[in-house]
């Protein structure tokens, strides 16, 4: 639970130039809510904190421990407390809370990362608690003014009334009353809100940074600048792992406003990459352009190291027959082998995924300043206290020697949670005695990032003569998220396996094996968008549309038949022992299949599916759960006689339980069907004796406005919003890609196995 302390008479917020001002702190504690009031304490564990500060103007300003990078979290959190302490939304501010899990996470679950879709699943609880204590404190400062009892105060649009007078305080005339008063614990603790009397949750609201996002006048990674900063960029190894043998900077060094040029040691070999620089030689100079200048000149001699092999055409075979071999048996159901024996027909497809890379508008860009302790650090990271660990590790100091400030985010999609761009500053701050700002460009990012894994799946499948599944065969093979701990992982690892493959939803076929076979990672490979839910539903959505073209059957009724209408799917009787579930518990947030039946019922009815489509014209839809979310994706596809593509009209079905704001689903979906466009058309980074083969959008594309889907429609189920939020921003991903590919089957009759789909259909 929640422990909520009214620290307002502290030193440490006078020492702090917090005065005037009601402010309440929380902390993550294993008991009840603990109400601490002036000169107590609940235990050495509790650590000040300023979640909600009140003014004596009446501004409340609220503390958001998660990074905004357009999903609107600085705007869907405070949200929810705003409306439980009945707070005037016009007159809140948000504070964005520096890197200090022991302080800005009170659910105890994320120490503070911005990534896994769960920023408001694990603040919703909190938040409510958070805000009802305040209100509470209010009203019983206002009662004390007035002399009554606190039954007849009540707190409504920042306002505290008093039922048998009438009479009002505004919230900033009782915070100095209120400063003394303990939030009670137990039976006795703050009653939160009955739902029919939110007015904000539920509720559209304008993200409150798309003014400054959208007219220049956000503040983002590069825009900081500290007296006596120098800038940085860095040349990598251009493969992975690899490391500079020597180097000539005589013409780098001539370029005006260049003034060192410097090696960052690679990692030696013995050493996991995990989130750490992995070494290079970074030019420093004044600005940015000549620094970027000075690398091009530099000279430099690679030592590849043993990816130099990694080529994509041999290496996309091997995933291929990794996937074909399988191995390690994740589910199994039945017996698969004697239903694919005995079954009338039998189906097999394979599918392949290629890697992507993030490519977030904003590259990746840290400021670090190693000069003095507390070691400082500025960056747009979804991680500050991994930025700390890993910052702190390089320097050979302890976290708590460092600290984290959080700018906005140009986007993330992950890449921003691997922090070892502050590495790369850190190290050069420390060497050179001066903050240093370490800019990465977009070649740096396509060429040297994270990538998302490439994966192989191969799948088969039992029908009855009646057109019954009776067998389900799915094995999959991509390098592992571990290899970045473990560079010898050559399977997955269960968190990997519950990303869409091991809850595979057909859980109406009486027999189910699930495997995944080996590979070695000779590229970094990380977390993006969607992760390994892009691949898994990409392969069971695509298989399963031409199962029932096989079958002679209608592909949603078909769908509908495999999921089922179950409360709830329970691994454990397929032999699933401790199913990582998106970090949750299992009975807090249940598989629950008639949830995704749900959605794809419905994205059918509101995309007209069925209706008679002109040649050329095909409507293809798909379902999946990831985050905790179920969505149903229907694409409507033009495929033109020069197999180029137009997609007038997308819907999207999204089920995440209860929401916050509605706007920002619908923003969140909209935003996934054009990233997921991306996946579907262009994404693919290749690789040559070791080294990426892509630079820039110019042979990376992704979506632009010519071949963005037209109107993307967003359709939020509310038949479950009594039950827990789940993902927002990840979940609309997945079934994209498959819903597309399946339109263009009806389209054309081509089946795309291989993405990207690029050209070809220009033969379709």
């Amino acid at each position: 639970m929640l422990g909520v302390q009214n620290i307002s008479r502290r030193t440490f917020l006078k020492s702090a130039g917090v005065t005037g001002a009601l402010v309440l702190g929380a902390n993550a504690a294993t008991g009840s809510m603990i109400g601490t009031a002036r000169g107590q304490s609940n235990g050495s564990s509790v650590k000040p904190n300023l979640f909600v500060q009140i003014a004596d103007d009446g501004t409340v300003t609220i503390t958001c421990s998660r990074s905004e990078m357009g999903q609107g979290v600085r705007t869907g959190i405070p949200m929810i407390l705003a409306d439980e302490m009945e707070a005037d939304w016009q007159r809140v501010k948000i504070w964005q809370a520096p890197g200090d899990e022991t302080k800005y996470d009170p659910a105890g679950k994320d120490a503070q990362n911005t990534d896994g879709s769960r920023s408001t699943r694990h603040h919703f609880d909190v938040m409510r608690e958070l805000g009802a204590a305040g209100r509470y404190v209010l009203e019983q400062a206002a009662a004390k003014k007035w002399g009554v009892d606190a039954s007849e105060v009540y707190a409504k649009d920042h306002r505290l009334y008093h039922t048998g007078t009438g009479q009002w305080f505004d919230f900033g005339e009782v915070v100095d009353a209120a400063a003394d008063i303990a939030v009670p614990t137990g039976d006795a603790a703050p009653k939160l809100k009955d739902q029919s009397q939110w007015k904000y949750i539920g509720r559209d609201m304008p993200v409150v940074d798309s003014y400054d996002m959208s007219t220049g006048g956000a503040t983002y990674g590069a825009d900081i600048s500290v007296p006596g900063m120098k800038i940085a960029v860095v040349a990598r190894p251009p493969v992975y792992r690899g490391k500079a043998k020597s180097f000539d900077a005589t013409e780098a060094l001539k370029v005006q406003g260049v003034e060192q040029v410097i090696e960052i040691p690679a990692l030696s070999d013995a050493m996991p990459a995990q989130f750490r620089a992995l070494g290079g030689v970074a030019v420093i100079g004044t600005n940015t352009w000549s620094v970027m200048e000075g690398r091009d000149r530099l000279v430099i001699e690679w030592e590849d190291g043993p990816n130099v092999r990694h080529d994509s055409g041999t290496y996309n075979d091997e995933l291929m027959a990794s996937a074909r071999a399988g191995g390690l048996v994740i589910r199994d159901r039945g017996n698969v082998d004697e239903a694919l024996g005995s079954a009338a027909q039998v189906m097999e497809a394979e599918y392949f995924v290629p890697y992507f890379i993030h490519t977030p508008m904003e590259p990746p860009v840290a400021l670090v300043d190693a000069t003095q302790m507390p070691v400082k650090i500025v960056s747009s990271t979804q991680a500050p206290n991994e930025t700390r660990q890993y910052v702190a590790e390089a320097l050979g100091i302890e976290k708590s020697d460092v600290e984290c400030q959080v700018t906005l985010l140009g986007g993330g999609f992950g890449r921003k949670s691997k922090p070892d761009f502050a590495c790369e500053a850190a190290i050069l701050s420390s060497k050179i005695g001066a903050p240093v700002r370490v800019q990465w460009t977009r070649e740096d990012e396509i060429r040297h990032g994270y990538y998302h894994a490439a994966s192989a799946h191969q799948l088969k499948a039992g029908l009855d003569a009646s057109g019954n599944v009776t067998a389900w065969h799915h094995s999959g093979a991509w390098p592992s998220l571990v290899s970045l701990w473990n560079p010898v992982q050559r399977t997955g690892f269960p968190v990997e396996f519950g990303l869409g493959l091991i809850d595979t939803p057909y859980n109406q076929v009486p027999n189910l094996r699930i495997e995944n076979g080996e590979t070695d990672a000779m590229i970094r490979v990380g977390w993006y968008r969607s992760v390994n839910n892009i691949q898994h539903a990409f392969a069971m959505n695509c298989f399963a549309n031409e199962l029932a073209e096989a079958a002679g059957r209608d592909p949603v009724e078909f769908l509908l038949e495999l999921i089922g209408e179950a409360d709830v799917m329970d691994l454990t009787a397929d032999g699933v022992e401790g199913h990582w579930n998106y970090g949750d518990a299992i009975e807090d947030w249940p598989i629950m299949p008639k949830r995704l039946s749900n959605v794809l019922r419905v994205v059918a009815e509101k995309s007209g599916y069925g209706k008679a489509m002109s040649p050329g014209h095909g409507l293809g839809i798909a379902c999946h759960r990831s985050f905790h979310s179920y969505v149903g994706t229907a694409v409507h596809v033009v495929v033109r006689e020069d197999g180029s593509l137009h997609i007038p009209q997308v819907d999207m079905a999204i089920d995440c339980g209860r929401y916050v704001n509605p706007e920002g689903v619908r923003k969140q979906m909209e935003g996934a069907a054009i990233y997921g466009h991306s996946v579907a058309m262009h994404g693919q980074i290749t690789t040559t004796q070791g080294a990426v083969d892509q630079s820039n959008f110019h042979d990376y594309t992704v979506t632009r406005m010519d071949d963005a889907p037209l109107d993307v429609r967003v359709h939020i189920v509310e038949d479950f919003t009594h039950l827990r939020p789940c993902g927002v921003g990840e979940p609309g991903v997945p079934p994209y890609t498959p819903a597309l590919v399946n339109a263009i089957y009806q389209a054309t009759g081509k089946r795309i196995r291989r993405l990207p789909i690029g050209d070809q259909l220009e033969s379709a």
